[in-house]
C-alpha cells in the first residue's frame, strides 16, 4: 500500500469515528478517544504549528494516524466495520456556523495582540 493510499484509508476512518460517538455499542474509552481524535483532526490549532518547516507537518502525518489507530483498537471490529460501511453512504452536512467558535477565538486573539502592540 502506497503512502497516498494509506492516508486515504486513514481519512476514511474519521466519519466512522464520528458515528461511533453516537453508538451504545462503543465503549466509553473509545468514545473519549474518538472525540479527541475528531476534535484534533478538525481543529485549526496544531500541537506543532504548520509554519515550522518539516516539523509542522509531523503532527498531521504522525500524530493523527496514531490517534486514529489507537481509537480503532478500542472499538469492536464488528461495530467498526458497520460504521465504516455506514460512513461510505453518509452525507455530512457542512454548516458555516460550526466554525463560529473558532472565528471568535481568532478575533479575540487578534484584538489582544493589537492591544498589546499599539496600546
Amino acid at each position: 500500500m502506497t503512502f497516498k493510499e494509506r492516508i486515504k484509508q486513514i481519512n476514511s476512518y474519521i466519519p466512522a469515528l464520528y458515528l461511533s460517538l453516537k453508538s451504545k455499542q462503543t465503549p466509553f474509552v473509545a468514545k473519549l478517544l474518538a472525540f479527541l481524535t475528531i476534535a484534533y483532526a478538525l481543529s485549526p490549532i496544531d500541537l506543532i504549528p504548520d509554519f515550522i518547516p518539516v516539523l509542522g507537518l509531523l503532527d498531521d502525518l504522525v500524530l493523527l494516524p496514531i490517534l486514529i489507530t489507537l481509537t480503532i483498537k478500542f472499538i469492536p471490529k464488528e461495530v467498526l466495520n458497520a460504521f465504516l460501511e455506514e460512513s461510505q453512504t453518509l452525507k455530512l452536512t457542512k454548516h458555516w456556523y460550526y466554525a463560529l467558535p473558532i472565528i471568535v477565538f481568532y478575533i479575540i486573539i487578534i484584538i489582544i495582540v493589537v492591544k498589546q502592540i499599539f496600546f
